[in-house]
């Protein structure tokens, strides 16, 4: 599904490199469910904005399926992150203006899916995650771990073929957390693929495979 050839990404500080990804390759194959891990500044959350293409990278080669993402204008990328991948932010990224209901619409939105058909896959999504009583909130009026639900539901609502999850229990309570990543599990056997950032090591035992990063680099598979 995706390769990572030989990518670098730094940041110039004090007249020198500092390497947030330095020489990483990686391969993700399709239906793999695969757990990153590695301490705080390792590089998880750049590997995935890399992958995500919401992140510029300063060399090296990506492809996604057959695409070469360093090749194409940011319109492409844009387009082909919104028909493929749902993202699970640390931070939510929940938009404060719009409503529960109108942030997990909004991806449907941009791949112009009729009005019935987002009605319900909004609805199913508010029913999976138990968050029907909110809807009409905004994200300022939701506790942590509503916002992360709802941008859970968020990702998830264009079926999309590759999930990417950035310590997506982090504010879950362990009930919420075990349905998660139960749920992840069921949508990696129907086929989705998944890549999650982790510190749990439970959470990273659900992936079919775990990577270890450590400043920019994987040290061990």
């Amino acid at each position: 599904m995706l390769t990572l050839d030989h990518i670098y990404k730094w940041v110039n500080n004090g007249g020198r490199r500092v390497f947030l990804l330095n020489d990483l390759n990686l391969k993700v194959e399709q239906g793999e469910f695969l757990s990153i891990m590695g301490p705080s500044g390792s590089g998880k959350s750049t590997l995935l904005n890399v992958i995500a293409m919401l992140d510029e990278f300063d060399e090296g080669e990506y492809y996604f399926d057959g695409e070469a993402i360093h090749e194409l204008k940011p319109k492409k990328r844009t387009a082909i992150f919104n028909e493929n991948i749902g993202f699970i932010f640390q931070a939510y990224h929940l938009l404060d203006d719009l409503t529960v209901y109108e942030n997990i619409e909004t991806p449907l939105l941009y791949k112009k899916v009729n009005r019935s058909e987002r009605q319900s896959r909004v609805a199913d999504m508010l029913d999976r995650f138990n968050i029907v009583g909110k809807k009409d909130l905004f994200p300022h009026q939701l506790s942590g771990g509503q916002q992360q639900l709802v941008g859970i539901a968020r990702a998830l609502i264009i079926n999309p073929k590759l999930i990417l999850a950035d310590e997506p229990t982090g504010n879950l309570n362990s009930k919420q957390s075990e349905e998660i990543m139960e749920l992840f599990a069921e949508l990696n056997k129907e086929g989705t693929t998944i890549i999650q950032a982790t510190h749990s090591e439970s959470n990273a035992a659900y992936g079919t495979r775990t990577i270890h990063l450590l400043d920019g680099s994987i040290v061990k598979n």
